[in-house]
């Protein structure tokens, strides 16, 4: 059965779903220091874990891929389907960028590997809940290299791009897209860190360079 836990109010209720019960438990020892994180379920399998997302609210899941059953990218396209409000965060030991695409397709939020920095996990929860998409910084160097760069964007970052490359302020983009300055401002710091752009005169040289002749990035 799934573990149910209490959860602080206004925190980001987090669901683990690995078939390993002590890497749960080290995933939950190093969140739970974590302010603003609960993790308020926990779960083995597919069954589980949907039974969870079922009875409570959960507003993110930590998802393995490797799972007996339905594995996890499979249990990512189940959630994205039946719980569209659920963020999906992949985290794996798997390093490989056809691992990555087939998750992101299949509704995944990010990709993080298991080794990472209890602080890229955290840095990836809360991209993946301000609206972003977030991968291992490894990860992301192999995904630049191996697919076009505007592919790599969602395509909220791709109109956040073409209003850059009007030479849009972050207050003018909010205007026109109807966002707050500062999902704004987390959509270009996706756009540098996904692209591996340092700073804004080059992150405005790639939105003017990246238009097609019709003006789209």
């Amino acid at each position: 059965m799934p573990d149910h836990l209490p959860a602080p109010s206004a925190a980001t209720r987090v669901m683990l779903i690995d078939d390993h019960p002590l890497v749960r438990d080290g995933l939950r020892a190093r969140l739970e220091t974590v302010p603003g994180l609960a993790v308020v379920a926990e779960a083995g399998n597919a069954d589980e874990a949907l039974a969870a997302a079922a009875a409570q609210e959960i507003d993110l899941t930590l998802m393995d891929i490797n799972m007996r059953g339905v594995n996890g990218i499979e249990l990512t396209a189940i959630f994205h389907a039946r719980h569209p409000e659920i963020a999906v965060l992949i985290l794996s030991m798997h390093d490989k960028a056809e691992y990555v695409m087939q998750s992101i397709q299949a509704g995944a939020r990010g990709y993080v590997l298991k080794d990472a920095p209890s602080q890229d996990i955290v840095q990836a929860i809360e991209t993946v809940r301000s609206g972003g998409i977030y991968y291992s910084a490894a990860l992301a160097r192999q995904l630049t290299q191996s697919l076009p760069q505007r592919e790599l964007l969602t395509q909220r970052e791709r109109e956040v791009l073409k209003h850059i490359a009007n030479g849009e302020s972050n207050k003018q983009i909010a205007r026109e897209l109807d966002l707050s300055v500062r999902t704004v401002e987390t959509h270009r710091l996706n756009i540098k860190r996904k692209l591996n752009i340092d700073g804004q005169a080059e992150l405005i040289k790639f939105a003017v360079e990246s238009r097609t002749p019709g003006g789209q990035p």
